[in-house]
């Protein structure tokens, strides 16, 4: 996970500026002379002009030793093309050079790469002769300053300097290396042998432009598709069914915009629906944008800061235990899971004595996933390197979507985070594990109808049973958890966090909550406010704790927590943090939630809890393409990242909306039209009740009926996902 990388990145830091001071105090060690010398390669584009000023395509012995090659042969003659337009003064030659980067300033703060200027050499295209032009290629020409000093650790890696190169496209990135490294032994008076510095073809772009394959045309025409389909639809919509007594057509419904956007957007007053938990949707939404918040703090981590020395010290600080345990929103969302699953289901079981559609449960569940999931992964995989191209391309981002090439399926099939390393859409693992749940949920819900408090009993022992193993596992594979540690390597993090029976757990507190709910429906308890106070006070507290426990061992360089502490601590927390929530839901449904339950529970949050799921999904796409577009060094503040946020939490609705009127409703409304549900018969009731649709469709699909109303009134229809399987349809 991204989280990883950033710590490694300001440990190495960390260790690099020990080891800096220390070689400083010493007698041989960094001297003022050396790092003259180093400074001496902030002009590397007038040095590199200087040494081979007088390059010709006869200077073969500049290729040492090696035969030759066609393509060294034209390389040398654009570098003797390019030194003698520098010679007489042309303004693409002096550009060529203007664009190279330099030693970055406040290396010793943590600024390590000089971006020199990326757009000025891609664009370089200058004819030399027929049929033959000159192009610029950018490239990173890496510096092991650790090596130079004398240290040869691995992690020292993440403190080496970059800086941009421009030259001729013709030259490899080998060739590149040569030369550079003749100028770079006259300048530094050491040879690459001892100091291994590299210019990696990895690292280098070109001006040319990227061809558009088969699929990747496939995935335009097919958005295009859709996005042709819904404009005609919403036309039709208001040209012909302009007045509201005028109904359109269902199919016409199902891909309008107008339509669709009346339903995402209309919201039900809370005093309309007193059966429903509207303080879920506050948590449900609160929780999404914690995954955002703490994604955008993350990755900006290991992104070039100007400051990273800055980065490391707010690592050490309490506000960061916010956004590096940020996971606990993922339990927040298991838990809703499980609560919202039992609560609805068991009531579709009571009024169709048990009786459940197993297969077409799991039908229409794949089929609102699973549509928006398969365009997310032609999008991630083909069109994002065509929006975000840049410099650092390769380097910063969560992950490399090209694997999709080799494991889509497996993310299609709900299994990426057991069958395979190479998970396509990284942040998908939560999809396979809620969708595992959902599969093995039946049985679990079959046994609460049939068993009631024996089942409940037999839940809470899995629960435990599944916590135990995974305390146990850490205990003897040695895991540790303690970011300042790395946090969890890939691998670790895939046998903890993302396999399913270890985090199982909240969702099952869920489970057992939602059936308490199921018994205690319609009842009122009396609690003094003393109980109420003490309520809310531990609920804070496990809360707290979960977030701050291992702020005290949060210094890098200080003490740290044995592997038996760490089991404890995140054995315990995945319990101790949904079982906080369920008192914070009892109190908000008694009336005993306050200005939590206010806020929790206002109708501002029903439209962005129904565009959750696409905002789940696509929040990590406009990251993405933020920052590796980047160009420049970025500055890390609270205030920066503030800024970054809300950019990028503003661009999120804007795509998970498009998406949602474009792909996802219309693709739920023609579902519900194609696979029906049967209706159970109700017996009326003075009770408030879901109405009849939406507890229906809990049979099908774990729906949040918090939007139902009477079934006695006659109106629309609407049916919402919990998320991440967030849709909400209005059919009329």
């Amino acid at each position: 996970m991204i989280s990883v990388l950033a710590v490694v990145s300001l440990c190495g830091l960390a260790l690099a500026r020990s080891n800096a001071e220390l070689v400083y105090q010493q007698e041989n060690g960094f001297s003022m002379a050396n790092y003259e010398r180093l400074m001496d390669l902030r002009p590397l584009g007038t040095e590199f002009f200087r040494h081979f000023g007088n390059i010709s395509e006869a200077d073969l012995e500049l290729l040492e030793g090696r035969l030759p090659s066609q393509q060294d042969l034209i390389c040398l003659a654009d570098i003797a093309q390019l030194m003698q337009a520098l010679t007489s003064g042309r303004l693409w030659a002096l550009s060529m050079i203007d664009s190279w980067g330099t030693i970055p300033s406040g290396y010793l703060m943590g600024n390590r790469i000089d971006f020199g200027n990326y757009d000025q050499c891609i664009r370089l295209d200058k004819a030399v002769m027929d049929g033959h032009s000159i192009q610029g290629k950018y490239c990173f020409l890496e510096l092991p300053v650790a090596k130079w000093l004398g240290f040869d650790m691995e992690i020292l890696k993440e403190t080496n300097m970059k800086t941009a190169v421009c030259l001729p496209s013709s030259c490899s990135a080998e060739r590149m290396e040569t030369f550079v490294g003749q100028l770079l032994q006259r300048l530094l008076g050491v040879s690459n042998a001892n100091t291994k510095f590299s210019i990696d073809e990895s690292s280098c772009k070109t001006g040319q432009s990227k061809s558009f394959d088969s699929l990747t045309i496939v995935t335009v025409v097919l958005l295009s598709v859709f996005v042709f389909v819904m404009i005609i639809c919403t036309v039709y919509d208001y040209l012909r069914c302009g007045d509201k007594s005028r109904l359109p057509p269902r199919i016409v419904s199902v891909f309008s915009a107008r339509a669709n956007s009346r339903s995402l957007f209309a919201m039900v007053d809370i005093k309309s629906s007193p059966n429903v938990i509207h303080c879920l949707h506050g948590i449900r939404c609160m929780s999404l944008i914690w995954v955002i918040f703490g994604h955008e703090f993350i990755i900006a981590l290991i992104s070039p800061n100007i400051n990273q020395m800055d980065a490391l010290r707010w690592v050490q600080q309490a506000f960061s235990s916010f956004i590096l345990y940020a996971p606990f929103s993922v339990d927040t969302f298991f838990f809703l899971s499980g609560l919202l699953l039992v609560v609805i289901s068991l009531r579709f079981l009571d009024k169709t004595k048990g009786k459940i559609n197993v297969p077409m449960m799991y039908l229409h569940r794949y089929l609102r996933l699973t549509p928006l999931l398969a365009v997310a992964i032609l999008v991630y995989w083909k069109l994002l390197p065509h929006l975000a191209d840049g410099p650092l391309y390769e380097q910063v981002g969560f992950a490399d979507y090209s694997v999709c090439e080799r494991t889509w399926f497996w993310t299609l099939l709900y299994v990426q985070n057991y069958a395979t390393k190479e998970t396509c859409i990284t942040h998908t693992w939560y999809l396979a594990v809620d969708m595992q749940l959902y599969i093995i949920s039946p049985i679990l819900l079959i046994a609460l109808y049939r068993w009631g408090k024996k089942a409940a009993g037999g839940i809470l022992l899995l629960m435990l049973l599944l916590s135990s193993c995974l305390f146990a596992t850490m205990l003897i594979n040695n895991y540790k958890v303690l970011f300042k540690n790395g946090g969890l390597d890939q691998d670790v993090q895939r046998k903890l966090y993302q396999a399913t029976h270890n985090h199982a757990a909240p969702w099952l507190v869920g489970l057992l909550f939602g059936y308490f709910l199921h018994l205690t429906r319609g009842k009122q308890f009396q609690m003094s406010r003393l109980i109420v106070w003490a309520g809310w006070l531990l609920s804070l507290a496990m809360l707290f704790t979960s977030i701050f426990a291992m702020y005290p061992y949060a210094k890098l360089l200080g003490p740290s927590l044995t592997v038996l502490a760490q089991a404890f601590y995140y054995t315990l927390t995945r319990i101790g943090w949904p079982l906080a929530l369920c008192w914070v839901v009892f109190a908000c449904m008694q009336g005993h939630g306050g200005l939590a339950n206010s806020f929790l529970s206002s109708p501002l949050w029903q439209p962005l809890s129904k565009l959750s799921y696409s905002a789940y999904i696509w929040h990590v796409f406009i990251m993405e393409v933020n920052h590796r577009r980047i160009r420049s060094n970025s500055h890390f503040t609270n205030y920066d990242m503030m800024l970054a946020f809300w950019a990028t939490f503003g661009f999120t609705l804007l795509m998970s909306y498009t998406f949602y009127i474009v792909i996802e409703a219309p693709l739920a409304g023609l579902e519900s039209l194609l696979l029906p549900t049967r209706k159970p018969n109700l017996r009326p009731s003075t009770r408030p009740v879901v109405a009849t649709d939406a507890v229906e469709a809990v049979v099908v699909r774990d729906e949040v009926a918090d939007e139902a109303i009477e079934p006695q009134v006659e109106t629309k229809q609407t049916d919402l996902d919990l998320f991440p399987t967030e849709t909400s349809k209005q059919s009329v």
